[in-house]
C-alpha cells in the first residue's frame, strides 16, 4: 500500500512566517558582509599608509642635499608639518616642509601619484600662501609632489603645475624640476 503525504496548503500565517525567516537570514547576511568589508578595508588602508611610509622614509633623509643640486639650500626639515589656523579657517598637513629664510618647499608625497592628488597639492599651496600673508611671512613658496607609482601623463601635469617630480629609482630616487632634467641621488 503506497503512503499519501498530504500537504497543507500555504496560508498568509505560514507564508508570512517564511519571509519573515528570509529577512532575518538577509540582515544577518549583510551585518556579515559589512563586518568583513570593513576588515579588508582597514587592511588595505593599513598596506597604503606603509607603501606612503615607505616613499616618505626613502625621500626624506635625502631630499635637503638634493635640492642644492638645483641651488635650493633648506636648513631646516620637518616631517608632517601641521599648519592650524583656526581664526582664519586654515588647516592642512605637510608630509615633509623644507625651508630657509627665503623659501619653503611643501612636499606631498603619495604612493600612486594622481592628478586630483596634485590638484589637492595646489589647494595646500594657496592655503598656504593665503596663511603665510596673514602672518607677514613674504617668503616663496615652492612645491614638489613624490610618488612611487606615477602615470606618465601624472609625470607631465605634475611638471605642467610647476612642482618638482620625485621618483624613487632602485635604492635612490630622481628629481626633475619645473621644466628642467631630472637629477639623480644615491
Amino acid at each position: 500500500m503506497l503512503a499519501t503525504q498530504t500537504l497543507e496548503k500555504p496560508n498568509f500565517d505560514t507564508v508570512w512566517a517564511a519571509l519573515q525567516e528570509v529577512a532575518a537570514n538577509q540582515r544577518e547576511t549583510d551585518r556579515i558582509l559589512k563586518e568583513k568589508s570593513m576588515e579588508l578595508n582597514i587592511k588595505i588602508g593599513s598596506l597604503t599608509n606603509l607603501f606612503g611610509d615607505f616613499t616618505l622614509g626613502m625621500v626624506a633623509p635625502k631630499l635637503r642635499d638634493k635640492f642644492m643640486d638645483f641651488g635650493l639650500v633648506f636648513l631646516k626639515s620637518s616631517l608632517n608639518a601641521v599648519v592650524e589656523d583656526r581664526k582664519n579657517d586654515i588647516s592642512f598637513e605637510i608630509d615633509i616642509l623644507l625651508e630657509n629664510g627665503d623659501k619653503a618647499m611643501l612636499v606631498e608625497v603619495k604612493t600612486k601619484l594622481t592628478e586630483e592628488r596634485i590638484n589637492k597639492h595646489i589647494i595646500r599651496l594657496e592655503k598656504m600662501r593665503r596663511y603665510a600673508d596673514l602672518h607677514g611671512d613674504k617668503r616663496t613658496f615652492l612645491g614638489a609632489v613624490a610618488g612611487f607609482a606615477i602615470a606618465d601623463d601624472v609625470r607631465k601635469f605634475a611638471l605642467e603645475q610647476s612642482f618638482y617630480l620625485i621618483e624613487p629609482d632602485g635604492e635612490n630616487f630622481n628629481i626633475t624640476p619645473p621644466g628642467g632634467q631630472s637629477s639623480c641621488v644615491s
